[in-house]
């Protein structure tokens, strides 16, 4: 099994567990960016605030979870199975957005983990150098491939489970001061629940990279849905009471506000490592899918190398995240919606053949192009960010199904492969 390979998996090697690909998505979403999104809410009562992060955890979640089957059936990586439903040229951009957006989770990662690593030893002098060596050890680990990351997760995931509980009994034994005057503006509620819905729209083109590896659909969504899901409805909170705890949004004067010393900070060092293993993955398929010949450890490296040189450059999207993910909401709910309208109300039965570029560079039989999904994309970006006073997700989802199911043909590409 090749680190990174845009070909289609052979049945044979489809034996990932069910746990495995769990955990896969609790190791991303156990993380210090998940907190952040927590501490970027607007001012909210607790009970609204809870009450908004659920249906934003769930329902971002179950977008997700609903594609991961659609791995496990074509056997081929998300940045492949789009271009059923967006044409081969109109996945290659989403590739590109892809590949430049996740410089930015991994930066904001790398900086993150070294913000708390060097607060913890008490050298915040060199804490670029902790941010780039911090990338390298998560560059190293992803390429041994999915398998490899697979047995990695085996070991910090349940460590990030114990981070975890750390976090959460220092948010409740610390004095709590009370949540800032609560906004009463609706826009501010519906704001809130785009963040939160956006955040876990982030990791939608990563529905099928691993679920490809498990042979059972059902499991896979299932396994998907509750590793996204279970992972926000926790940290998410965290993120906004320990924010509220330490007077701080920054992920390093949290870990120091609540007391969790240097074994406690390792701990959430860990949590934001494992997250740019599914990053730096799901960057170099993107990057295959726009330069094919790259070699698979040369992709891996520079998505890694350059996340990590950057580093020192990102500390300023601390303070932009909820924008920032707002921006990739617009971008990729759209594209969740018309792809849920292709596989999931459609049940278009794809050829994985029909997915490829053909002998001496013929265009793959989905075609280069397609109207009706190019259509439903633009259609539903457009509606996001015109409905920001109404809440964008919504409008947003239900507009690119329904262009897409209005536009597109009902043939299909039906396989004849085994």
């Amino acid at each position: 099994m090749h680190s990174v390979d845009l070909g289609p998996v052979d049945p044979r090697d489809q034996r990932q567990r069910p746990t495995d690909l769990f955990l896969i998505f609790v190791g991303a979403n156990i993380v210090a960016t998940t907190l952040q999104i927590g501490a970027s809410l607007p001012p909210l009562t607790m009970a609204t605030a809870l009450s908004i992060i659920s249906a934003g955890a769930v329902g971002g979640a179950l977008l997700v979870a609903l594609l991961a089957p659609v791995g496990s059936r074509l056997r081929v990586p998300s940045i492949v199975a789009t271009r059923a439903a967006l044409g081969y040229y109109g996945a290659q951009i989403v590739a590109l957005i892809l590949f430049l957006t996740n410089f930015v989770w991994i930066a904001l990662n790398n900086v993150i983990a070294a913000s708390i690593t060097s607060r913890v030893v008490g050298d915040s002098a060199h804490q670029a150098i902790w941010a780039v060596g911090l990338g390298l050890v998560a560059t190293f680990i992803v390429l041994g491939g999915p398998r490899f990351v697979g047995y990695a997760d085996r070991v910090a995931v349940p460590l990030l489970g114990v981070s975890g509980v750390v976090f959460t009994l220092a948010c409740l034994r610390a004095t709590w001061p009370g949540l800032p005057p609560a906004s009463h503006d609706i826009g501010d509620r519906l704001r809130a629940f785009d963040v939160v819905f956006g955040y876990q729209t982030s990791w939608l083109l990563m529905f099928g990279d691993y679920s490809r590896y498990s042979k059972s659909g059902r499991s896979a969504g299932v396994a998907v849905f509750a590793g996204l899901g279970l992972t926000a409805l926790w940290f998410i909170p965290l993120g906004l009471m320990a924010s509220t705890i330490a007077g701080s949004a920054d992920p390093g004067a949290m870990v120091q506000g609540l007391g969790l010393g240097w074994w406690g900070g390792t701990l959430v060092t860990l949590a934001t490592l494992t997250t740019n293993f599914v990053n730096i993955y799901m960057s170099a398929l993107a990057l295959k899918s726009l330069w094919p010949s790259t070699p698979d450890s040369v992709a891996v490296w520079i998505i890694g190398g350059i996340g990590a040189g950057i580093s020192v450059l990102s500390s300023t999207w601390l303070d932009q995240m909820a924008n920032f993910t707002l921006i990739l909401a617009g971008l990729f709910v759209p594209v969740g919606g018309l792809l849920l309208a292709h596989f999931v109300i459609r049940r278009s039965a794809d050829s994985v053949d029909a997915l490829y570029v053909g002998p001496a560079g013929e265009p793959p039989a989905v075609g280069n192009w397609s109207r009706a999904g190019m259509s439903a994309w633009i259609a539903g970006a457009a509606t996001f960010y015109l409905a920001q006073s109404i809440g964008g997700v919504a409008p947003s989802l239900l507009v690119s199904v329904v262009v897409y199911l209005a536009l597109a043909p009902r043939a299909s590409h039906r396989s004849t492969a085994p």
